[in-house]
């Protein structure tokens, strides 16, 4: 193996402990923050010395596509992350509905933008679908703008439980805290500058649920 270079070393141990903490590769990104280096230019050509060493392989078409040559704990095969696409069904605020699939036309998403998520985290994917966040009135829910929220399709949700609903009257759709409260349902923000809305309870269609929210760090 060729000598490395003090930050090839660190980039090697960083991509070690990572693998480690997290079962998966890091990203370029990663590697950038994570060993504070000042481009993503930087970590690839280094990453390229790496692999020229025969200290790692890499696909540098695939997000994670890193290998270690000599894993800790004596695993031979390939580092990788399976994921499932689910769709991307539009952006969820106060606006207009998004197109939900029917039933039975789940498996059948060609056309729609899809978005890959861990398996570990969301299983198989069935039911779910993703949603652009637009506005800040979830921000002490931890979701921000540009947040994608993950959504498993349903009707019902317990009160308290984020939910993307349908109000009937004006056909929009928003991302609240749900409280079904007799013949009135209480939608609340989680932002205290918002006040929560009320609305008569058969106005209120609930869509689905969040069981999981995705951001990209840039």
């Amino acid at each position: 193996m060729k000598t490395l270079s003090e930050r090839q070393q660190l980039i090697l141990s960083f991509i070690e402990e990572f693998i480690e903490e997290h079962d998966y590769p890091p990203t370029v990104r990663d590697i950038q923050h994570g060993c504070g280096i000042s481009s993503t230019s930087v970590v690839s050509y280094n990453l390229d010395r790496l692999k020229d060493s025969g200290a790692l392989s890499r696909d540098s078409e695939v997000s994670r596509g890193l290998k270690l040559a000599g894993q800790k704990g004596g695993s031979s095969g390939p580092v990788s992350i399976d994921t499932v696409a689910v769709p991307l069904l539009g952006t969820i605020a106060a606006g207009s509905p998004f197109p939900m699939p029917e039933n039975d036309t789940w498996s059948d998403l060609t056309g729609q933008e899809l978005i890959d998520l861990p398996q570990a985290i969301i299983g198989t994917g069935d039911g779910l679908y993703a949603l652009k966040v637009r506005g800040e009135s979830m921000i002490d829910a931890l979701i921000c703008d540009g947040d994608l929220v993950i959504m498993e399709q349903t009707s019902t949700v317990r009160n308290g439980q984020m939910a993307a609903v349908r109000i009937k009257s004006d056909n929009s759709t928003t991302l609240k805290h749900y409280y079904a409260e007799g013949p009135r349902t209480r939608l609340e923000p989680a932002n205290p500058l918002m006040e929560a809305m009320t609305f008569n309870s058969d106005d209120v269609e609930v869509l689905s649920r969040v069981v999981g929210v995705w951001r990209y760090l840039g």
